[in-house]
């Protein structure tokens, strides 16, 4: 049989796979015959290079490693990538590095990309999909705005699939944990079907029961999830100088409920007499006046610290993914010329609970359906000549649609604003003669509330983009030991948006103007309106680089980028742009007009970027040791301001700084044992930010009299400092077996996981520790593994914010976060063929 060529990275002997946590490298599957590293190979600049040759920032883990130490998604990579943070939140993805994220707006596109086989997949719920069957995954910080292109300004995320073998090769791997419930089951078959095509079918069934318990529901454990993905790829040799490639790839994961719980609960500040001084879980669990409001929620809503138990009435997230990709590669005197084509879909149909409390408040459905085409065509010139190449050109087309509207079924809601409405002389509502007397028994005061039963807010938004790009990086060796880089992508980009919001019944219907546009005005904060735009963008992104190798075994290099991130069309905003009042009551005497200035457009971001790097091998091999000093600065940075209420509001803050260190390394201390470290210091600051969120209670003290000033501040999952270290122990027993034991310790100094940098919610620093302890046969044909997660224990808010309309109605301060799973410890079953 003629042997396949494969694009992929050369592929290391079994028994010494290697991995790398945190820009740092692990050794769970290395057979340490000698205390010399074995080198890391990595594609960060489309070209096969080892890690310590690449200018760039870098962490990467092999897909072997992922799969035996358990992760099974991107969020469980920020443990051990240093300045990198992803986390699910109420009703989006989270994914920042470097401090630089997008945050929530379904009309994001993300600043971290994220690739897969040279495809983009920049939205963001793609990144909750489960991994299945990679080679390996590398994540850069800093813009990647050259080779990776698409918006990648704060970094990205670079993975790549396993090809199909030359010889025929399976796996099974099974894993089993019971405290959470996870059970999760790979399989792989990969082989030749002639002597020029191979295939490779990979499947992963998972899933997961919950580490949250609903006190609501039956006590049943949350987020239960089920994940099935199965891909199918085919590689042909077709001739001496042609290699293609195709993968086929379906997935779906659903999830019933949410890690989501109430974590702090305060006292209302209100001056309504059955509010005031009542936390929001007391108000919810009994609150009864007479011909007022009455509510009898479960006593589940008192629980309110962060402790594994949520109250709410049930979330769904049903999710379903597609993605055919076509590569095919020619060779021709000593270049490689590519052309990649992708086609990504997917969509997925939520059913939020979106006040996240046990109250039957108010709910939220979502719906979102986004399809992408995209070509590229990829010029890379042999090495070893004075000047080398890589260029290409770059097409995408994306269509976007979603859809949410709020839903209130129940009495809470109206009769909560008929209670404020009273008190505060009828400010939520209009004064209607005809109306329904409130408690103060004067006409029309009082029946805010009656406006909006039975109350939707059906929102459709599109967005379709259209873009060309064209790109060059160019090196010149200018003597043996420097090397100058010249790189630039000019881009050209066209987006369609438009938004429409409506009030209507639950049959749908429109509701006429009334006193509804006021009561939703003041308790919601949003109104009607229909919007729609189109923008043209043309940018160029310019990149420099030097490298020195200032010995045989080490090379700084210093870089300057200038990154850019499109603008667009905001998604999740309640109002419109206009100072206009909210809509006249037509039956009102004296009609409630409220102002709302939400957004619509936002304007493209810029971010200018140095960074000055080390890169060494130390004691003839048997050590590592790398460092990244770095500068970016943004201007216009895109950012998503809660308003407080239930919706977001893009904007762009004038400028942001984000400054750090990160250190890596690792040293083979004798034949069996590694030790692997990495560390980041980070420094973040809005320069100027007048469009913050304020927290609940602060008075605003921004010009505009709405929002708070951030300038000097920070910015959410931003920690002073933050790293890894990891042993790796390996040894052979009874000359056919091999212990493996890994044990690491992850930490991190104190952060905000709330947007709006809510002191009473901030994370304090953690350290986690997980273990693995593995016997094998000495062949790597199966294995036993014990794998431990968070060993100790550490409670951790991934992401934390207020309870939706907790405190615009009640006045008290309230908010909900995301928890991490408790202390888990899995079994963990290997075959190899």
């Amino acid at each position: 049989m003629r042997e396949l060529r494969s694009v992929a990275p050369v592929r290391a002997n079994r028994l010494a796979k290697l991995v790398i946590f945190g820009c740092l490298s692990a050794a769970s599957s290395a057979s340490f015959a000698a205390a010399v590293l074995e080198e890391v190979v990595v594609t960060a600049q489309l070209r096969e290079q080892s890690l310590q040759d690449v200018p760039v920032s870098v962490s990467a883990i092999s897909g072997d490693k992922m799969m035996e130490a358990g992760l099974s998604r991107i969020e469980d990579l920020q443990a051990y990538v240093p300045n990198f943070t992803m986390s699910e939140s109420g009703i989006g993805t989270d994914i920042y590095i470097r401090g630089i994220g997008s945050g929530e707006n379904q009309g994001f596109e993300q600043s971290v990309g994220m690739y897969v086989d040279g495809i983009s997949y920049g939205r963001a719920q793609l990144a909750r999909a489960p991994f299945l069957d990679l080679s390996r995954v590398e994540v850069l910080r800093g813009p990647q705005n050259i080779l990776l292109g698409k918006n990648s300004i704060a970094g990205a995320i670079n993975i790549s699939t396993a090809k199909p073998t030359q010889e025929f090769e399976g796996y099974l791997q099974a894993t089993w944990e019971g405290k959470v419930g996870e059970r999760i089951l790979d399989g792989v078959l990969s082989g030749p079907i002639t002597d020029t095509f191979a295939y490779r079918f990979a499947t992963r069934i998972r899933d997961y029961d919950g580490h949250i318990e609903n006190l609501v529901l039956g006590n049943r454990d949350e987020p239960n999830r089920e994940e099935r993905t199965y891909r199918l790829k085919f590689l042909w040799d077709a001739s001496d100088d042609v290699v293609a490639s195709l993968k086929l790839e379906h997935g779906s994961f659903d999830v019933v409920g949410r890690h989501s719980e109430i974590i702090f609960d305060s006292p209302s500040v209100s001056d309504v007499p059955f509010f005031s001084g009542r936390t929001y879980g007391e108000i919810l669990n009994d609150t009864n006046v007479p011909g007022v409001v009455t509510i009898d929620s479960h006593p589940g809503v008192l629980n309110v610290e962060a402790d594994y138990k949520r109250h709410s009435n049930g979330d769904t997230s049903d999710n379903n993914t597609q993605n055919i990709t076509l590569n095919v590669d020619w060779y021709r005197d000593g270049s490689q010329f590519s052309f990649i084509t992708g086609y990504m879909a997917y969509d997925y149909d939520e059913y939020c609970d979106c006040d996240f409390t046990g109250g039957e408040l108010f709910q939220l459905d979502l719906l979102e359906d986004y399809k992408q085409f995209s070509q590229e065509f990829r010029w890379i010139s042999p090495v070893g000549e004075s000047w080398e190449y890589i260029a290409g050109a770059y097409l995408h087309y994306s269509e976007l649609y979603f859809y949410d509207s709020i839903r209130v079924d129940s009495d809470i809601i109206p009769d909560l604003v008929n209670a404020a409405d009273a008190t505060e002389g009828g400010a939520r509502g209009d004064f209607d003669p005809g109306g329904i007397g409130g408690p103060e028994e004067v006409a029309g005061i009082g029946d805010a509330g009656n406006a909006i039963r039975n109350f939707r807010s059906p929102r459709d938004f599109h967005s379709d983009s259209t873009m060309a790009s064209a790109f060059m990086q160019a090196t010149w060796n200018v003597v043996q030991d420097v090397r100058l880089t010249f790189g630039g992508r000019l881009t050209w980009e066209k987006k369609e948006g438009s938004r429409k919001l409506e009030f209507a019944f639950p049959d749908f219907s429109i509701r006429p103007i009334g006193e509804s546009d006021t009561a939703a005005a003041v308790s919601f904060a949003a109104e009607r309106h229909d919007l729609e735009g189109k923008r043209i963008e043309t940018q160029f992104a310019p990149l420099i680089n030097v490298q020195w190798d200032f010995s045989d075994d080490a090379m700084a290099y210093f870089t300057a980028s200038r990154g850019f991130k499109s603008g667009g069309f905001d998604a999740r905003s309640n109002a419109s742009p206009s100072a206009e009042p909210t809509p006249r009551n037509p039956n009102a005497a004296t009609p409630n007009q409220v102002v709302l200035i939400g957004t619509f457009e936002y304007e493209e971001e810029e971010a200018t970027s140095y960074e000055l790097g080390v890169k060494s091998t130390l004691f003839g091999g048997v050590a590592e040791l790398n460092a990244a000093l770095f500068r970016t600065e943004f201007d216009d940075l895109q950012v998503s301001v809660f308003d407080g209420t239930l919706g977001f509001n893009v904007g762009n803050a004038a400028s942001a700084i984000s400054q750090g260190l990160e250190l890596d390394g690792r040293v083979g201390l004798t034949e069996n044992l590694m030790l692997m470290a990495g560390l980041a210091f980070l420094d973040f600051e809005f320069v100027d930010h007048l469009a913050g969120t304020c927290i609940q209670g602060q008075t605003p003290n921004s010009p505009n009299g709405i929002n708070c000033d951030y300038s000097g501040k920070t910015n959410q999952y931003v920690a002073d400092y933050s790293g890894n270290i990891l042993l790796a122990y390996e040894r052979p027993v009874l000359d056919s077996l091999i212990v493996r034991a890994n044990v690491d310790a992850i930490f991190t100094d104190e952060y905000h996981p709330s947007p709006n940098l809510d002191d009473r919610i901030k994370q304090d620093g953690y350290v986690v520790y997980n273990a693995r302890l593995a016997l094998s046969d000495i062949a790597g044909d199966w294995e036993v593994a014990l794998l431990g997660k968070n060993l100790s224990d550490e409670v951790i808010i991934v992401y934390g914010v207020d309870a939706p309309t907790a405190y615009t109605i009640t006045e008290a301060a309230t908010h909900h976060g995301f928890v991490n799973p408790p202390r888990t410890v899995a079994l963990q079953f290997s075959y190899r063929w």
